[in-house]
């Protein structure tokens, strides 16, 4: 077959890394690979979905997303975020993947430059180099946040966008405020769009989350109920931004996806104003599971910053592909930082959203074959 035969943007992408070993694993495998909660939804959020069914609320809705849940988001980003938006300037979305790639296709144009976190997400430069834009890595800090200093160095007239991910995939880091205004601040001053990925913002265990679209109006803020809900397979999430952002993304929107799923939105609005417990009881048992894996990654050896927020651990160790696949022959699937972009490349990334007996048999076979 011609090596032409696909766009440019394709052939400039991998597989995910992410993925190629979580589909290579065994049956009995631990996955400490894969960011997903290891709880149900719970059964309020499963209820209003049933009830969506038997109410027959099975077709298309509005591309924005239903107003009942639009009221719902506007809410709690006042109450939560300190952010202001109308109704029309919240977009319900399939997922956060879908929120982030409406919104760079609206921005990004051959040529442009998007200022990602190396390490980071993957999906962000992917997304980039589909829409034939320039990923730009940038610097880390110590404790692996964005590096403002670097930011500033790195814009050049190319550049359109910043991301930002706090808590961090895949590091765990909590960005402070100070650094959270400085970078709202920059893409005020240079004319740039902030895209804010808040997708772990209630699993933060020291410090506090901010959304940086309180400082500045160029933001687009970037949520989902996958994780704060353990509700992944949902594909439910959504952005907020101005009026002239979101009348440009939902030029995308439509004719990508044209609404949402209906009954997840049924579901998300029961999430939203429903009983939150569920969310505490996750947060709760993911800090304990996050103190015992990173003492037991110190204790073998593997150098760990403390992750403040998110479910990931992020310690150093060489040759981290030759690591994660000797892990994986082991029965233990983790990512190798490579996956995360070039300056991931003596890290591993490590789930914590496993359960903690899986944590604990883990770290005896880390203990024994690294």
């Amino acid at each position: 077959m011609s090596e032409n035969r696909f766009s440019a943007g394709v052939s400039n992408v991998n597989i995910s890394g992410i993925r190629k070993l979580f589909e290579a694993a065994g049956p009995n495998a631990i996955n400490l690979g894969i960011g997903e909660p290891d709880f149900d939804t719970p059964d309020n959020i499963k209820k209003a979905a049933i009830q969506a069914i038997t109410d027959g609320f099975t077709g298309y809705t509005a591309g924005l997303g239903i107003p009942e849940l639009r009221n719902a988001i506007c809410g709690k980003l006042e109450r939560e975020n300190k952010i202001s938006v109308k109704n029309n300037e919240v977009m319900v979305t399939s997922g956060a993947s879908e929120a982030l790639y409406i919104s760079m296709a609206a921005l990004v144009s051959p040529g442009d430059e998007v200022l990602i976190p190396n390490p980071g997400f993957l999906a962000y430069n992917s997304i980039v180099r589909l829409l034939h834009g320039k990923d730009i890595g940038v610097n880390l800090k110590e404790d692996l946040t964005l590096d403002v200093s670097d930011v500033l160095e790195k814009i050049t007239p190319k550049t359109k966008a910043l991301v930002l991910n706090s808590p961090g995939n895949p590091t765990g880091a909590v960005s402070s405020k100070a650094d959270i205004k400085a970078l709202a601040e920059i893409a005020d001053d240079k004319n740039i769009t902030l895209i804010s990925d808040e997708v772990y913002e209630y699993f933060i265990y020291d410090g506090e989350h901010v959304s940086p679209a309180q400082f500045s109006d160029n933001v687009i803020t970037i949520n989902a109920f996958s994780k704060s809900y353990a509700m992944t397979g949902w594909r439910i999430g959504y952005l907020a931004a101005k009026e002239n952002y979101v009348g440009q993304i939902l030029k995308v929107h439509q004719y990508l996806q044209a609404c949402a799923n209906s009954i997840a939105q049924k579901a998300a609005v029961e999430a939203l104003t429903g009983p939150q417990e569920s969310v505490v009881r996750m947060k709760t048992e993911f800090k304990s599971r996050r103190d015992v894996l990173v003492k037991g990654l110190n204790d073998i050896g593997l150098p760990c910053v403390m992750p403040k927020g998110a479910f990931y651990a992020f310690p150093e160790i060489s040759e981290c592909d030759k690591v994660a696949e000797t892990l994986l022959k082991n029965d233990v699937v983790v990512t190798p930082g490579t996956a995360f972009g070039t300056r991931g490349k003596d890290h591993i990334r490590i789930s914590y959203a496993a359960s903690m007996e899986d944590i604990k048999k883990a770290l005896t076979i880390m203990e024994k074959v690294l």
